[in-house]
């Protein structure tokens, strides 16, 4: 697959909620994943199997997700953005609404790299 298609079949798995499904079809075994200093996970985390509980500890800590959404992506090269905004509410700190820009970067069909862009909640 080209960066379009990764990019269109991701966006295709997260408004569907497959989240599990897309890191297992996806993304290459050694990808990294970058949160925000401040935020709620480790700011970097290398591999799938890191990548899995993070995934892992933000279910453990919504209570329930009212909304998802994630837009079309813009490409250019290896690399395809998404803004993905989320309704949640979090078990002991309330509803929130997140919003962020979503960086993915590709190299041989697979996701090798995932950044994430938000504002820390307080």
């Amino acid at each position: 697959m080209n960066t379009q298609e990764v990019a269109n079949r991701l966006v295709e798995l997260c408004r569907s909620g497959k989240y599990d499904e897309a890191q297992n079809e996806l993304y290459s075994q050694d990808a990294i994943s970058i949160e925000p200093e401040g935020g709620p996970w480790q700011a970097r985390v290398e591999g799938m199997e890191g990548i899995k509980q993070k995934g892992q500890q933000w279910a453990e800590m919504a209570e329930e997700v009212h909304s998802a959404e994630t837009s079309d992506p813009i490409v250019a090269g290896d690399f395809f953005s998404v803004i993905m905004k989320n309704d949640v509410t979090f078990k002991g700190m309330g509803r929130a609404q997140i919003e962020e820009v979503a960086v993915f970067g590709v190299k041989d069909g697979k996701i090798v790299s995932e950044q994430f862009f938000y504002t820390p909640m307080g």
